[in-house]
């Protein structure tokens, strides 16, 4: 049982949005990027593409978890340290390591992928609204769902393979963010632990592929 109705974690978002406005454009510019430089095969890019990632979860751990979501839930803070990690987490793979390559090719995973980022960017606020979720009462690209959701999308088009350590976070998440869809109503959501099993079955098949072909 969740310890806040579905009014008051609506209106977090309501307050969340208010008062951050206009950095949701901000952020969707970003993963625009992000993007742009997953279609150009370089160390640099893909160097870039994981500090953008670990930005999302800088932002979503201290802004929303920490500042916004916290004022109803006390387990935010728990969850924005979580957040926080998965951004250390991205900085030490992806920018320090280099062990994140993101190519986008013509493959399973990345057309997988690129459906997840579709939602991630244009089906899910277009559902939300189809729902009955207006803005500023709505969870705008930034907010933990959708960004989770676009965070496994990109990690698809990784041409690497992803270090194991990478995914716990998100997937947890994902699985946490399913029985809150449900109880309070936020069905847009519900992509969210799909977009994890996913991910997870494609990369764990990816791996499985890389044994069997060394052997």
């Amino acid at each position: 049982m969740m310890p806040f109705t579905t009014g008051q974690f609506l209106d977090v978002f309501a307050a969340y949005n208010r008062a951050v406005y206009p950095m949701q454009f901000v952020l969707v510019l970003m993963a625009s990027v992000a993007i742009y430089l997953s279609f150009r095969r370089s160390d640099e890019s893909s160097r870039f593409v994981s500090a953008i990632l670990a930005f999302f979860w800088l932002w979503m751990g201290v802004v929303y978890h920490g500042l916004f979501f916290a004022k109803i839930n006390e387990a935010a803070f728990l969850y924005g340290a979580f957040f926080v990690g998965q951004s250390i987490i991205l900085l030490h793979a992806g920018f320090l390591r280099e062990q994140l390559s993101f190519h986008f090719r013509r493959s399973t995973s990345c057309v997988a992928g690129a459906m997840l980022i579709l939602y991630a960017l244009t089906i899910y606020p277009l559902l939300g609204r189809f729902l009955g979720h207006t803005y500023p009462h709505s969870p705008t690209f930034g907010l933990p769902c959708p960004t989770t959701i676009f965070t496994f999308g990109i990690l698809l088009w990784t041409d690497k393979r992803i270090p194991w350590y990478v995914l716990p976070i998100p997937f947890v998440w994902s699985l946490i963010g399913f029985p809150a869809a449900v109880s309070l109503g936020i069905r847009e959501d519900l992509a969210l632990p799909i977009a994890g099993l996913v991910t997870v079955l494609i990369v764990a098949h990816s791996r499985t592929q890389k044994v069997t072909n060394f052997s």
